[in-house]
């Protein structure tokens, strides 16, 4: 991994503490990453999720994008997941992709840790 990305993983682990951070290098600097539990807030039915993504050796030059949770989430209203949520997999396990994309990355503050939290508030506010 690169020192960024190690960085990146370091500032994830710190960032949320109740949860374990794994990282698997890909062999081009990047880095493969899951961090379990994350709450997905009350609108959802499961209150723990795993959430995985990768981190480019691009890194922090490029997004942390697209970001994937358990394939079973599901609203706790009935209500569909909505846009921006669809069926996917992540490296061959089932999941639902999170596409989150950050148009206007700014590498001096869009952490990996900033870019998971986003996504978490995003998901808690739907």
């Amino acid at each position: 991994m690169t020192p960024e990305v190690s960085r990146a993983i370091e500032e994830l682990t710190a960032a949320f503490p109740a949860s374990v951070v794994e990282a698997r290098a890909l062999g081009d600097g990047g880095a493969s990453v899951t961090i379990d539990p994350v709450d997905p807030g009350e609108p959802y039915m499961q209150r723990e999720t795993w959430m995985r993504f990768g981190i480019s050796f691009q890194y922090p030059y490029a997004d942390i994008y697209p970001l994937f949770v358990r394939p079973d989430l599901a609203r706790a209203d009935g209500a569909p997941l909505g846009e921006g949520m669809t069926s996917a997999s992540f490296e061959g396990v089932p999941a639902i992709q999170i596409s989150r994309r950050n148009n206007k990355l700014d590498p001096a503050t869009d952490t990996a840790a900033l870019k998971v939290a986003k996504v978490l508030e995003w998901l808690r506010l739907r």
